[in-house]
């Protein structure tokens, strides 16, 4: 994901944390903040809870990918914070692609 994308600093992901709007399912946690930009960021959250860091590498791996891949759907002007939840250890790559569509869905964040 090119470096405009992401989200890197701790007071962003703190910011939020606490402002923006979240929906969750068993695997996935999206928090949404406008921005006041003319692209959209992203920032993924995995905790020692999931495991080792080979897991948890593995897994935002595996987010930021199905994120990459929609990023022409998605709507522009957005800071989204993914944060993994225990049960995406045990899950395949198409279960977590469709946790984090549907999320974007419920938050009406695709342009689709």
């Amino acid at each position: 994901m090119k470096r405009q994308y992401r989200l890197r600093k701790n007071a962003d992901f703190q910011k939020i944390r606490r402002l923006g709007q979240s929906r969750s399912n068993r695997l996935v946690v999206l928090i949404a903040l406008p921005n006041r930009l003319s692209h959209s960021r992203f920032g993924f959250s995995v905790s020692k809870r999931i495991g080792k860091s080979v897991h948890r590498n593995k897994v935002k791996r595996r987010m930021r990918e199905s994120t990459r891949l929609r990023i022409a759907d998605i709507k522009d002007g957005w800071d989204l914070l993914f944060i993994a939840r225990v049960p995406i250890k045990a899950a395949t790559y198409q279960e977590i692609d469709k946790a984090i569509f549907v999320l974007l869905k419920q938050l009406k964040l695709l342009k689709i």
